[in-house]
């Protein structure tokens, strides 16, 4: 669970925030205010992972904020003002979020917030490495375990993800969005629509790959084929002689 705060002079801009928080499983609201100054102090007495600030305020810029804070927690700036993006990643945010902030791209804005707080070691399977996705039902978030995605099917403005249990989620998501997310050697592309659990392949036949869990057949395009097979490359056992 991320503990997190809000910190926004519009207290309009406080509530939506509010709202998207409280619909994400993974994050805590620990307060809310509208003066950064307040919000200094706050930061003090609480563990504090993630802030939701604003930019332009009367009594303290958010940068100015940050370079207060010097690294204390995580930061998603959050403004209506394109212009400061720069200068907010100059100063090491998780992301930028331009108001109104819609759910989709808060969800996205905090799963990179996620990945960075929480993160996986190397090498291993840690038991909670999930994501949650949304899906067509309005406010309802789905949470995927990612040891049991086996392939990704891109559908335009949406993914359909397969888990070796044999769901079949439709998610509110762009299959590219998904691979930045997902650990790159354990999952691979194979067509410009499909992104593939490496450890499920059970064979290569042609430009077909075969999974287990499924009676899918995943293409691979000319366009992947060669970054797919350098990536297999060290698991295909040939002759020496």
């Amino acid at each position: 669970m991320i503990n997190c705060i809000v910190i926004d002079d519009e207290q309009h801009a406080i509530d939506l925030l509010t709202h998207h928080i409280r619909q994400t499983p993974f994050l805590n609201l620990l307060y809310s205010t509208t003066d950064p100054l307040e919000g200094l102090q706050l930061l003090h007495q609480h563990k504090v992972d993630l802030i939701f600030l604003d930019v332009q305020m009367p009594s303290m810029t958010g940068i100015d904020f940050i370079k207060a804070i010097n690294g204390k927690c995580k930061v998603i700036l959050t403004t209506a003002y394109s212009e400061y993006a720069m200068e907010g990643f100059e100063n090491e945010v998780v992301d930028y979020l331009l108001k109104p902030i819609s759910f989709a791209r808060f969800i996205k804005g905090a799963q990179r917030a996620l990945s960075l707080i929480q993160p996986v070691t190397p090498g291993t399977k840690e038991e909670n490495d999930f994501i949650f996705v949304k899906t067509e039902q309005k406010g309802k978030l789905i949470k995927i375990n990612i040891r049991d995605i086996v392939f990704i099917e891109g559908l335009k403005n949406y993914v359909k993800i397969h888990t070796q249990q044999g769901e079949k989620i439709i998610a509110l998501l762009n299959i590219k969005d998904l691979e930045e997310r997902l650990p790159a050697g354990d999952f691979a592309r194979t067509h410009k629509s499909f992104l593939l659990a490496t450890g499920f392949i059970r064979m290569i036949e042609g430009n077909l790959v075969y999974l287990e869990h499924t009676e899918d057949a995943v293409p691979v395009g000319d366009t992947y084929r060669e970054a797919f097979m350098n990536q297999m490359k060290e698991k295909i056992m040939t002759n020496k002689k």
